[in-house]
Formats: structure tokens, C-alpha cells, sequence
């Protein structure tokens, strides 16, 4: 890990907490941690793209807030474990996990998908997500009041033709997280999922590249969202928070 600075002068609602996002070089990922950070969290920020990062890190030290940057690939595993353990010995706890990063893989019938195309997906979508988990629930146990937020699509409710492994791995997802807040409900920690709709992100694009985007919400539209779950007040675990793709009230259905 690398590019952090002092966050002890930071003021607002995650003041002196620490971050961890996946998928953080653009999108979402990005427009959480600029959130985050603007709210005094100190953010670790995971992607595969390092220019991306250091692109983020240079708005959120804009905004004065501070980063950590980790260039990584979610799917090598092992890395996941590194970077637990890396953040134990630096900070000793995890207060918040955001498990943004994703890939869309391709649109075709089952039958048609090649193989390795399948084990991405689910290895990035759903897998990684449980080694973060797997590696995170140490750290986000010994903060004062863990919170882990995952993102996930409505496609996984709708069964959706030719979107396979996308869909199968969101809605495994939502298992994994349901099953994961039902074994912590007795600790501080909490764990959620967030849907934030039809958002103009790079996965959006790609996966619907004749769209016009310029109607379409920007990724900064959903930080609020994220931060209800983010902070210490929040109570709520094992919920689903599905944000609209029209108007801007946000809904809320308990899964």
C-alpha cells in the first residue's frame, strides 16, 4: 500500500474512519470514496488501474481528504489476504468495506459462454467479494462499529435472458450477504447491499454501448446512499437498498 497521508484533521460523519473500496479507479467506486473521504474517512482505494487511481487520489486530496493506493487484481486471491493483513498492521481494524468492483462478462446463452468469460465473472462478481469477507470480518470486528456494503443489480431478481453470469453472480451475492449479516447480527458489524440502478459508469457503457448516456444519472448521484450505511448510527443489516432509475426518492425493501 502506498500514497496515504495524515487524515487526523479531517471533520465529518466518518471522521478518522478507515475505507476500504474496491473497484475505486472510476465509477461508483470512485464517486463513494470522493464521498467517503469528503466525510473524513481515511480511504484505501482498490482497482486494477492505476492511472485510474491516482486520478481519484488526486480529487479526493482536492477535496483534502487522503488515500491509500492498492493496484490489484481481486481475482488473484491471495492478494486479498495480503492486503487484510497489511491493513491490520497498519491500522488494526477495518471500519468499512464498500465491495463495488465487477465485470459485466458478455451477453449470450448459456450454452454459448465460453468458459473462462464464466469463471471471471463469478470469480470478480461473487467469489472475490466472499474472500473479502473471508479476510475483512477480523478487521471490520475489531472496529467500534464495522460496516460492509456490497453493490449489487436488480437483474438478479428478474431472471433476465442472456445475462447469465452477471445475474447468477449478483444474486449469489445477495445470498452471500444475507447469510454473512445474519451470522454477525449479534456483533457491532453490519452488513448491506445497495442497488443503485441505471448509473453512467464505464460497465453501463460497455454493456449497452448504443445508449445515450447524457440522461443517465452520474455515479455521484448514489454517495448518499452509501453513506447511510457507512455510518456508525446505522443499525440496519441485511437490507437491500434499491435506488430508483427515475426521480430521486430511495427506496428501501428488507430482504
Amino acid at each position: 500500500m502506498g500514497g496515504d497521508t495524515d487524515f487526523s484533521a479531517n471533520r465529518g460523519r466518518l471522521s478518522g474512519k478507515i475505507a476500504l473500496i474496491t473497484g475505486a479507479s472510476r465509477g461508483i467506486g470512485a464517486a463513494v470514496a470522493e464521498c467517503f473521504a469528503r466525510e473524513g474517512a481515511h480511504v484505501v482505494l482498490a482497482a486494477r488501474t492505476v492511472g485510474g487511481l491516482e486520478e481519484v487520489d488526486d480529487r479526493v486530496r482536492a477535496a483534502r481528504g487522503s488515500a491509500t493506493l492498492v493496484p490489484v487484481d481481486l481475482r488473484d486471491f491471495i492478494r486479498i489476504d495480503e492486503l487484510a493483513a497489511a491493513l491490520f498492521e497498519r491500522y488494526g481494524r477495518l471500519d468499512i468495506l464498500v465491495g463495488n468492483a465487477a465485470e459485466f462478462g458478455t451477453f449470450s446463452p448459456l450454452g454459448h459462454i465460453d468458459p473462462a468469460t464464466w469463471a471471471e465473472v463469478i470469480d470478480l462478481n461473487l467469489t472475490a467479494n466472499w474472500r473479502l469477507i473471508r479476510s475483512m470480518d477480523p478487521l471490520l470486528r475489531a472496529a467500534p462499529a464495522g460496516r460492509a456494503i456490497f453493490v449489487t443489480s436488480r437483474v438478479a431478481h428478474r431472471s433476465p435472458p442472456y445475462w447469465g453470469p452477471y445475474a447468477v453472480s449478483k444474486a449469489g451475492l445477495e445470498m452471500l450477504v444475507r447469510i454473512y449479516a445474519g451470522e454477525i447480527a449479534k456483533t457491532r458489524v453490519r452488513a448491506n447491499l445497495v442497488d443503485p440502478g441505471i448509473v453512467r459508469t464505464r460497465l453501463r457503457a460497455r454493456t449497452f454501448p448504443g445508449e445515450n448516456p447524457a440522461p443517465l444519472p452520474p455515479p455521484e448521484s448514489v454517495g448518499d446512499a452509501f453513506l447511510s450505511f457507512a455510518v456508525p448510527e446505522c443499525t440496519r443489516n441485511g437490507e437491500l437498498h434499491s435506488l430508483p432509475t427515475a426521480g430521486n426518492k430511495l427506496q428501501s425493501v428488507l430482504i
